[in-house]
């Protein structure tokens, strides 16, 4: 029998050895076609008596197997209950199967019965569904390489491992060291799954299979742990085992701490070793099946996936880049600037293997970009994840300079000097004088125009907006943003630059903030608000953190600074004038800012105290003397209504408005921009599960209460009064 998704080879001792290569695939994955493939071969491998044992590899430089294809999970679709149940089953009863042989775990356990031996030939990384199949082995040799990751990560889309590793994992490591694993998600090394008892050995990676076949050759009959008599626990489990009832209570804490009760997939974790470990493995792989079904068919996970996994690999792979253009190789690219920002685009560039000229008034301030770089790999090297040469290697890709001519021969100029019209005026036409007829320019701006910025080129066809969020090699967004002029391939190119770099981008509308800066002020704008209003900053900051945002709004001013905020504000009045519509922050702005200099972090305070080392030391206490608390303090649920609505609202403006044209980008724009809590899928998707008929009312009545701020949008009315969505039902 042939199959699409994998080879087999049978050698003279009655070995198979299975080798998984998915077609047209750059990594293996739980597909449709391994799905179809696999229960047949085990099939046969059970009922052919030539057939002595199985080694399983893969025929992928990229790794073993990377999990399930979660486009196909995405697209799930079941009308009952119980048929999405069978479809979730279908893996772990084939994997159980091939584990005992067909044979029943009471007749393995008596001695009545023998599976025959399976090993896995781990020569890569192993994730989610493609470590479940290696538990499912009897046998696991890995490759002894660092960079191999073994791990669950399902905890990360809003799901938990539905290939039996809820259960097999705890079997064979105990329940302490496998939920954590499972619940946080992260890899381990080789080494690491070796000493958990996670593999059974590691070896040369040209070994790995010779070594596999030896042990299938040596182990005629084999079972797993839970096949044979007398099998226990590691550390301990069921509900009554004094070493495992402190766990269960310890991990529900920390779980809670962790997902502030955000994520139904970590209590679903929970659930499946709680009641897994006081089960027969059979009827525990079924627990796991139907915790895996109800998280499937749930929202969280549906919108998580949608947005983290589908659509971020989407725009990262450049579904918004105009097909027609020629692909661009960037071996070159001029940075204008060597501040914070320059200095952070400098490296990205750098990293994403490109030579850099970066250029400032003077080489000692574009020396600022080398150092800023210098030390991240100095860093980088000195813990282990760098080799030297590598580091030297990178730094000789910088190169600082104060002539314009070192920039005739880049590919691409990005721009990254002081937000005013003027100085950006200066730098674009002494660039263009010297660089190519045909060079891409991107101007890294947070709110200025770009079509306007464009009318001090010569090329506005050329000219294109890249806004970096700082600090610019951690934050993962990156904004692209088209002017009134700008052509198909400046679009091309910026997506190809991107490409290079690994950021995931969104392509924007040319207005004032863009998106991400329109939305993320009346989030901020909001907790001041409530500020002025009496109501306690640490009710604030606790409210938005258990709402799923990854730290409070005054923590984030702080951050960007209050500074910051007083100038965008005192720059908008200049430009709107008498249109200018107060925010209501503007004396918290004046008092902060001018009277008191708190500033923000990076000026010693600001909602937050700091030490000399800019540490948080705690909420500013003296807040109290200019805004006296409230007699009546609203409730948690009171302040995050408004704080998660502020941003509905506000995202809802910019999609009417056409500042982002899909609802995708908009979700991605917002959880990678400014840590629109996760779980939702982003805000429009967050409108499409409350329903967008809810959202309007809910936005209603906030309006009526707190102001015309939070009315929503009349096209989303529109969609309410007709009952549809904005993502199309799956």
């Amino acid at each position: 029998m042939t199959y699409k998704s994998f080879s087999i080879d049978i050698d003279d001792d009655g070995i198979v050895l299975m080798t998984i290569d998915l077609p047209g695939q750059s990594m293996n994955v739980w597909n449709a076609d391994l799905m179809a493939d696999f229960p047949k071969f085990i099939d046969e491998f059970i009922g052919n008596d030539d057939i002595k044992g199985l080694v399983i590899t893969s025929g992928k430089a990229s790794g073993f197997l990377a999990g399930a294809d979660l486009n196909m999970l995405g697209a799930t679709k079941a009308t009952t209950m119980a048929e999405a149940f069978e479809g979730a089953w279908a893996l772990n009863a084939t994997l159980r199967k091939m584990e005992t042989c067909g044979n029943s775990n009471k007749d393995l356990v008596k001695g009545a019965a023998h599976a025959k031996p399976v090993a896995c030939a781990l020569n890569g990384l192993a994730l989610g569904g493609g470590l479940e199949l290696a538990l499912a082995c009897h046998y696991r040799v890995c490759a002894d390489h660092p960079k191999i990751q073994l791990g669950l990560p399902e905890s990360q889309v809003g799901l938990l491992p539905g290939g039996g590793g809820t259960q097999r994992l705890p079997r064979l490591i105990g329940l302490q060291g496998a939920g954590m694993m499972i619940m946080s998600g992260k890899p381990a090394n080789p080494q690491a799954a070796l000493a958990q008892g996670v593999v059974n050995e590691v070896a040369p990676a040209d070994q790995v299979v010779a070594k596999a076949k030896q042990w299938v050759k040596d182990n005629p009959k084999a079972s797993a742990p839970w096949d044979k008599k007398g099998f226990k626990f590691p550390g301990g489990a069921g509900s009554m085992d004094p070493r495992s009832v402190p766990l269960y209570m310890g991990a529900s804490t920390m779980a809670l701490k962790q997902s502030k009760g955000n994520y139904p997939a970590i209590q679903a974790i929970l659930s499946c070793l709680y009641e897994g470990s006081m089960l027969p493995i059979d009827t525990a792989l079924r627990v796991e099946s139907k915790y895996f079904t109800k998280l499937l068919s749930g929202p969280n996970a549906k919108n998580m996936i949608r947005t983290l996994f589908i659509n971020k690999q989407a725009a990262e792979k450049g579904a918004a880049r105009p097909q027609d253009v020629p692909a661009s190789d960037l071996k070159k690219v001029g940075v204008l600037g060597g501040g914070l920002m320059g200095s952070g685009i400098t490296h990205v560039t750098a990293k994403g293997g490109m030579d850099v000229i970066v250029l400032d008034r003077s080489v000692e301030d574009a020396q600022k970009a080398v150092a800023y770089s210098q030390k991240i790999v100095d860093k980088a090297v000195k813990r282990g994840k760098m080799t030297q040469e590598k580091a030297d290697a990178f730094m000789a890709r910088i190169t600082p300079t104060d002539n314009y001519d070192d920039l005739k021969d880049v590919d691409l100029i990005i721009e990254a000097v002081f937000e005013r019209p003027d100085v950006k005026a200066d730098v674009i036409k002494k660039t263009e004088a010297v660089i190519g007829k045909d060079v891409i320019f991107a101007s890294n701006t947070s709110t200025l125009p770009i079509t306007g910025l464009a009318k001090h080129s010569e090329r506005p066809d050329q000219f294109i907006g890249m806004h970096f969020f700082s600090p610019v090699e951690k934050m993962p967004l990156l904004e692209i943003i088209p002017g009134e002029k700008t052509g198909d391939k400046a679009l091309a190119v910026a997506l190809d630059y991107n490409a290079k770099i690994r950021k995931t981008p969104i392509v924007v509308k040319d207005v004032r903030g863009f998106y991400t800066n329109r939305v993320f002020p009346p989030y901020a704008g909001e907790a001041m608000l409530m500020i002025s209003e009496g109501v306690s900053m640490t009710l604030i900051e606790n409210a938005a953190v258990h709402m799923g945002m990854p730290i409070g709004p005054l923590a984030v001013v702080d951050e960007t600074t209050l500074k910051l905020g007083y100038d965008v504000m005192q720059s908008t009045k200049e430009e709107l004038g008498d249109e200018y519509k107060p925010s209501g922050n503007e004396d918290l702005f004046e008092l902060m800012v001018n009277k008191l200099g708190r500033s923000g972090r990076r000026f010693g305070a600001g909602f937050y105290d700091y030490d000399d080392k800019g540490n948080k030391k705690g909420l500013w206490k003296g807040i109290t003397d200019h805004f006296p608390p409230a007699e009546v303090q609203p409730s948690v649920e009171e302040v995050q209504q408004r704080l998660m609505f502020i941003q509905l609202i506000a995202t809802a403006q910019c999609y009417h408005e056409e500042v982002v044209s899909d609802p995708q980008s908009a979700d991605l724009g917002a959880i990678f921009g400014w840590g629109f809590a996760p779980w939702t899928g982003g805000p429009m998707s967050h409108i499409d599960t409350m329903g967008v008929d809810n959202f309007v009312r809910i936005a209603d009545s906030l309006a009526q209460k707190h102001g015309e701020r939070f009315n929503p949008p009349m096209s989303f009315r529109e969609k309410a009064d007709k009952g549809e969505t904005f993502y199309k039902a799956a």
